[in-house]
């Protein structure tokens, strides 16, 4: 058992390194680790979907040389991305709260799900940092600080008062009063951000950690949804002791969307 959580915290140690040293480095190794994270990304959905990676991975590599490699702030580019991936999200939301048990077994379904629900997403993140011309590594510290606030004092609160499950039938161990807790904390935490990310108000702030708190969670719901009927615990084994880079990205890859059109209405509005 220590061994178990030695290895989980070194894994999860090296990661955050990872991620926010190639964050803050520049923004060839923003882009450079996010590319990366993406190819293992479409990997693993395409072993969740039972999908031959062949196709998958030219759309991908097409995806990042039209949209990824030179990263503008196109306002229609970025706004045809933006709705592709709200389509997917919100069609996999339906499927999640729906009573309907369908289970997706066409190819070019599962193509085009894993077009709007793993690799938009990706592009939109590498082009978010870019959205104010100059590139902006703290808006991606900022969401994953927040994202991670929300992972831990949801499960904090849930252990300590969690009674009433969020969503029994896909995440057992969820709790109403944890989901709760966690956006309070995170939504709050946003705030003192905002003290020293000064790009964006304390209140702007605020409404992205709304953002990243609610919909990351719908995030981690729906890929609980894509494992259970894949029958897997994990959707990889990259990291050891966390699965595989959707396990850890779920939430940031759902919230994406929604974040984008966000920061783009502040920035086009302000």
């Amino acid at each position: 058992m220590m061994s178990e959580s030695l290895t989980r915290s070194i894994s999860g140690i090296v990661y955050i390194a990872l991620l926010l040293g190639a964050t803050l480095l520049s923004s060839i190794s923003f882009k450079i680790l996010f590319v990366v994270f993406m190819f293992i990304a479409v990997h693993e959905y395409c072993r969740l979907a039972k999908l031959k990676t062949t196709v998958p991975f030219i759309i991908t590599l097409t995806g990042f040389v039209l949209f990824g490699i030179v990263t503008t702030s196109a306002i229609y580019e970025n706004l045809l991305l933006n709705a592709a991936a709200l389509f997917v999200s919100v069609g996999l939301l339906v499927r999640l709260f729906g009573k309907s048990r369908i289970v997706v077994s066409d190819d070019n379904t599962k193509i085009v799900q894993l077009i709007g629900y793993v690799i938009i997403p990706f592009l939109l993140i590498i082009k978010l940092p870019f959205l104010g011309a100059d590139y902006n590594p703290y808006v991606i510290v900022g969401m994953f600080v927040m994202i991670w606030a929300n992972d831990t004092f949801a499960y904090i609160v849930g252990k300590s008062i969690g009674k009433n499950k969020l969503f029994e039938r896909i995440s057992p161990k969820k709790t109403i009063e944890g989901f709760i807790g966690g956006v309070v904390f995170t939504v709050a935490g946003a705030y003192i951000l905002g003290l020293y990310f000064t790009f964006l108000t304390p209140l702007q702030w605020m409404g992205f950690a709304a953002i990243v708190a609610v919909f990351g969670t719908l995030g981690d719901l729906v890929e609980s949804q894509l494992k259970r009927k894949a029958g897997v615990k994990d959707s990889g084994n990259i990291m050891p002791g966390h699965g595989g880079i959707l396990d850890r990205l779920d939430s940031v890859i759902f919230a994406v969307p929604f974040l984008f059109l966000y920061y783009q209405i502040i920035l086009y509005v302000s």
